[in-house]
């Protein structure tokens, strides 16, 4: 049975610094020039300040997938608690098993929870989970591009 659970990414960093390559192969742009290398620091601190939602989705105990999202007032609209999704990721073998719907549901429930107003998600285009937000009553909002401009 996979649970579903907030965590801390502190308390999960090796854990989570074992998977996030998989995620990387599968998803990342442009990997023959940015290697993987996260800021850890970075969200830690964040997660320390309390900006941080890092849930996991676990099968007996080992960690097949994760949710993190940041959590802030808005730049532009300082009054509207927002989750802006950083990345989701459930393992190749565990999908279309109905996991990143209950993910995201319980994402949503702790959202709700945590009185968050509006919440911001995306997936890739090479792997799109259009239907999963369609299907989670997500509106479509913005298309963003890339263009690299490094050597």
């Amino acid at each position: 049975m996979i649970t579903f659970a907030i965590e801390t990414i502190r308390e999960n960093l090796v854990e989570l610094q074992d998977i996030l390559p998989l995620h990387y192969q599968e998803l990342a742009l442009n990997q023959d020039k940015v290697p993987l290398s996260p800021q850890y620091d970075v969200y830690l601190d964040r997660e320390d300040a309390g900006g941080v939602l890092f849930v996991t989705a676990r099968d007996k105990g080992q960690l097949i997938g994760y949710f993190i999202g940041f959590i802030a007032y808005g730049l532009h609209y300082s009054t509207c608690l927002t989750c802006t999704m950083d990345i989701f990721y459930i393992h190749p073998e565990r999908r279309g098993t109905s996991e990143g719907y209950k993910l995201f549901k319980f994402v949503e429930n702790e959202l709700k929870r945590r009185k968050v107003d509006r919440w911001f998600v995306g997936s890739k285009v090479s792997l799109p989970a259009d239907w999963l937000f369609e299907k989670l009553d997500f509106e479509r909002v913005e298309v963003y591009y890339t263009k690299w401009l490094g050597e």
